[in-house]
């Protein structure tokens, strides 16, 4: 680890997305995690509870007027939503950079949207980054290369492993609840639809479920576009959009599956599909790990970027 290394300390470490960041840090040469807070953890040391964690660092149960005294170079608040603004503030002016990945500040004007494929050029030496949430990362990605295009609202439907509901035990990650079974939830207004709807300019509807598999997101979008559309023509558009973005990949010709996903930091989009009776319908898939790169590894992309690094430092491709 370079002596000049940043140092960093995640707020709600023992999450699955605060974890899995943990695992991340430890392959970066750039950045030192020096703080991991966890009210339920505090006192064990973080190599106990997580894989890949520093063996040395001790799990604290930092307050934010802890944090204030001692906040390392960058900040990433992995507690649950609703309850990351003191933190945030207690951060602000101190931390060089603070990086949100709860919904807290994800509609805020004063906080950077953390799409990097979309918004890279906002994040770079950016001070605060809300992360986008793993559903709306597949919806905007799957969707923003049609943007201009779009006619009416687009229909989404997301499949989710049950990871996604977090680590409290709930019917929605419990695999007793779930095994062959699917549960349907937030039908009407989920926070990822007004998400998506904001950050992509146009109103999108979308219906979230979750499924007895642990990780990966499985999301189909059905859109109309205003003129009629051709396959071949759309995935070479999906090239094109993302021929400089080497997480994100278009398979032509074929359709996304979760196995293909899980556990890596790419984002799969695929399954292109024209109308035969309205060929100005088109339906597509995108696939993404929920944990990495709809959480920790679009939290590292947006860190490397705000910090002037390389934005896949310490993230395999």
């Amino acid at each position: 680890m370079s002596s000049e290394a940043f140092t960093i300390g995640i707020i709600g470490g023992r999450g699955h997305v605060g974890a899995e960041l943990v695992g991340l840090l430890a392959g970066h040469p750039g950045l030192l995690l020096t703080m991991l807070a966890s009210r339920s953890g505090a006192g064990r040391t973080a190599g106990e509870l997580i894989p890949g964690a520093p063996d040395g660092l001790v799990l604290e149960d930092i307050s934010p007027e802890a944090l204030a005294e001692r906040a390392p170079d960058v900040t990433v608040l992995a507690l649950g939503n609703g309850e990351n603004g003191a933190y945030a503030r207690a951060a602000a002016g101190r931390s060089r950079v603070v990086l949100d990945l709860s919904a807290d500040h994800r509609f805020d004007e004063g906080w950077v949207y953390g799409l990097s494929e979309l918004n890279a050029e906002a994040i770079r030496g950016a001070s605060r980054i809300a992360n986008p949430g793993c559903y709306a990362t597949a919806m905007m990605l799957a969707l923003a290369p049609l943007g201009e295009d779009l006619d009416g609202a687009p229909v989404c439907f997301g499949v989710s492993g049950y990871s996604g509901a977090g680590a409290t035990p709930s019917p929605r990650n419990d695999p007793a609840n779930l095994a062959d079974n699917i549960l349907p939830y937030a039908l009407v207004g989920h926070t990822h639809e007004r998400e998506v709807s904001r950050h992509l300019g146009t109103r999108v509807r979308f219906c979230p479920s979750v499924a007895p598999f642990f990780r990966g997101i499985m999301l189909t979008a059905r859109v109309r576009l205003r003129s009629t559309a051709d396959a071949a023509v759309v995935e070479s558009r999906l090239h094109s959009f993302y021929e400089g973005a080497p997480l994100v990949s278009v398979l032509a010709g074929k359709t996304p599956r979760v196995p293909d996903v899980a556990g890596t930091n790419t984002a799969q989009i695929g399954g292109v599909t024209v109308g035969a009776e309205d060929p100005q319908e088109v339906g597509l898939v995108c696939a993404i790990d929920n944990l990495r790169k709809g959480a920790a590894s679009q939290a590292l992309q947006n860190i490397n970027l705000a910090l002037g690094l390389d934005e896949l430092e310490g993230i395999e491709r």
